[in-house]
């Protein structure tokens, strides 16, 4: 679970970069970038849920 809160953590980074680039200066490549990123990050973050549930029993 470690190594997933990790990875969590990395995407969020990537995906702030990204976004900050889009909204201050208008790069709709960071934009492309960060819905990425975002989709990656829904992916983690619900297995981070399972992962948590199934911890808690």
């Amino acid at each position: 679970m470690k190594t997933l809160v990790e990875q969590i953590a990395s995407s969020y980074e990537a995906f702030a970069k990204d976004a900050q680039a889009q909204v201050e200066n208008g790069n709709k490549a960071a934009g492309a970038r960060a819905r990425k990123a975002s989709l990656e990050l829904e992916k983690l973050l619900k297995q981070f849920r399972k992962d948590s549930i199934s911890a808690s029993k």
